[in-house]
């Protein structure tokens, strides 16, 4: 017997959150009548379980690594009709979606799966999860400026949280320069922001690791299969005490 929000996400019907939303708002049944009590607990394989009338299925779970490509959407569908990462996951039969957010200009690792509780645990912004990217800038900005990213800087939505920075590579002449940087917070277009507040803009942008995790082996609009044990310890790094991000410029 599990508690029935943890079957809805691990059915990849939403987050845990969001099931717990749903179930309060009625819109869940075992086995013919509804259930608006968060904490009922059900048997997956014995009780029938519908949401908005509709029975859900528990799909294998799957956890999948993906070498996005430029110009292709983190998404499952797009009105628009534009490359989305599921159309890179051929022989992938469950439904899967993005865990977090990867812009439609940035390219590098992303993962997915069809575990809401797995998603959940690696977004959630208490757990701090570690996100390395390789930006590309114009010009090179000092190191004083590096620093200022490490700190914090404001944007329009609030002052970021610490990061760590560092130089990769400096072009000769001084035109652009590549800058590592790591973060642990999930807003749209971050780091581009970040660089845009130091007046250093990107012109291209790639996430790198995620987690311990990195892309090496899987070539771009490739995926591989995460290992039982990288799943056990992407959770367990989510409930670790986190360190503190600084920077080494």
């Amino acid at each position: 017997m599990e508690r029935l929000q943890k079957i809805l996400a691990q059915a990849g019907v939403a987050s845990r959150r969001k099931c717990e939303d749903l179930i309060k708002a009625g819109r869940v049944e075992v086995n013919g009548e509804v259930v608006s009590t968060l904490g009922a607990k059900v048997d997956p394989a014995a009780d029938e379980i519908a949401v908005n009338g509709r029975p859900i299925r528990l799909e294998e779970k799957v956890y999948l690594l993906l070498h996005k490509p430029k110009g292709v959407i983190a998404s499952v569908t797009d009105p628009k009709g534009r490359k989305v990462v599921t159309d890179y996951l051929p022989g992938v039969k469950q439904r899967v979606y993005p865990v977090g957010r990867l812009d439609y200009d940035t390219e590098g690792l992303l993962l997915l799966t069809n575990d809401g509780e797995f998603s959940q645990r690696l977004t959630h912004p208490k757990h701090e999860f570690p996100k390395t990217y390789h930006a590309t800038v114009k010009g090179v900005p000092h190191g004083s400026l590096l620093d200022k990213l490490a700190a914090g800087v404001e944007l329009e939505d609030g002052m970021t949280a610490p990061a760590a920075v560092e130089y990769v590579d400096i072009d000769p002449n001084g035109k652009q320069s590549l800058i590592e940087i790591t973060i642990h917070e999930g807003r749209n277009r971050q780091v581009r922001r970040m660089f845009e507040a130091i007046h250093y803009p990107v012109v291209k942008l790639r996430r790198v690791r995620f987690g311990f995790l990195t892309l090496e082996g899987v070539p771009r609009t490739k995926y591989r299969h995460l290992t039982k044990q990288e799943v056990k310890e992407l959770l367990d790094m989510a409930g670790r005490p986190k360190q503190k991000l600084g920077t080494d410029t």
